[in-house]
């Protein structure tokens, strides 16, 4: 029997945002906002991905990363936390700082999606910036995860190289940035966030599937960035760990994309 939706008045942007069952995949909800969906859930399963844009994530970094250590990781646009969650059982003992602007989101997400018990998490209502400079400026992070960037219409000052500086600073030695773009054709905003992580990172790369790369779809690529040069091989394993099709473009291909 499906559960009735639950429902919360977000003050921020001015929306509802609703949880409610998938009825295509057994113990799992969907978070939606206005009348968009925004984040799953399996809260039966939670080392299952569903999304696309997620599961390219959480397949990055399990190429990039052994799961024998725990990491300290920071996602700054909190959703459903459905990467906190996958890491949870991935990458056991890791610790988690969520962060979100929308004080009544975090609330109804932990209110109605409970973490596994195994989920050591720490939400902070703030601004994805301000926070790097305020309450998180002594700490280092192994991986931070940008999932806030919806096209032209992101925050301006989360959009500039000064802040991707910012974000490497918070990141430790061998700390890992991945970055959700969501745009439309002809992706001048996905250039843009390249342009600018290329201007203060030693290594960016950029995925997705093969057709986003021809700019005429809409849809969602990552950024990857890291302090250290990702060799080769590991830049062809995130391409063959999915999800299929894939493409990862770096380097000089990348910086042919990305040209205005």
């Amino acid at each position: 029997m499906t559960a009735k939706p639950a429902k919360r008045w977000l003050g921020f942007v001015q929306e509802h945002a609703t949880i409610y069952d998938d009825d295509l995949v057994p113990g799992s909800k969907i978070l939606a906002i206005g009348d968009a969906p925004q984040s799953h859930v399996n809260l039966a399963q939670p080392e299952i991905v569903f999304y696309e844009y997620l599961a390219r994530i959480a397949n990055h970094l399990e190429v990039l990363r052994t799961s024998d250590r725990p990491l300290k990781m920071l996602h700054l646009g909190a959703g459903a936390l459905t990467l906190a969650r996958w890491a949870s059982v991935v990458y056991p003992a890791s610790t988690h700082v969520a962060v979100d602007i929308e004080r009544e989101l975090l609330d109804f997400v932990l209110t109605h999606l409970p973490l596994p018990d195994s989920c050591e998490l720490r939400p902070l209502v703030a601004d994805a910036r301000a926070v790097l400079q305020e309450e998180l400026s002594e700490e280092e992070f192994d991986v931070i995860v940008l999932d806030i960037f919806s096209g032209p219409e992101a925050p301006e000052h989360l959009t500039t190289s000064e802040y991707y500086a910012e974000l490497k600073n918070s990141l430790s030695a061998e700390g890992l940035l991945f970055v959700n773009i969501g745009d439309d054709p002809p992706l001048d905003f996905t250039s843009s966030q390249v342009r600018a992580a290329e201007t203060v990172f030693d290594f960016v790369m950029l995925s997705s599937s093969p057709e986003m790369f021809t700019k005429r779809f809409p849809g969602n690529l990552i950024l990857t960035a890291s302090k250290q040069r990702i060799p080769e091989e590991d830049v062809l394993r995130c391409q063959s760990a999915g999800p299929y099709p894939s493409e990862v473009r770096h380097s000089v291909d990348l910086d042919r994309f990305s040209k205005p």
